[in-house]
């Protein structure tokens, strides 16, 4: 039977993931959650963006009536 380490890499440095303080690994699961927030945040920026830039576009050719 072969265990199987989990190992994270943090600063091109990897630990095992077993071996971690349970402080560690709430800080490891902060990131985590914190990165995925900002992955949201910016499909969200990204869909403001394009909705902005349609609007620019609709005022313009209501202008040029």
């Amino acid at each position: 039977m072969t265990d199987k380490k989990r190992m994270v890499t943090i600063d091109d440095k990897q630990y095992d993931f077993d071996t971690l303080s349970d402080n560690a690994k709430t800080q490891l699961a902060n990131i985590r959650i914190t990165d995925a927030e900002l992955r949201q945040l910016n499909t969200r920026i990204g869909i403001t963006q394009t909705a902005r830039i349609a609007y620019a576009n609709a005022l313009k050719a209501e202008l040029e009536k």
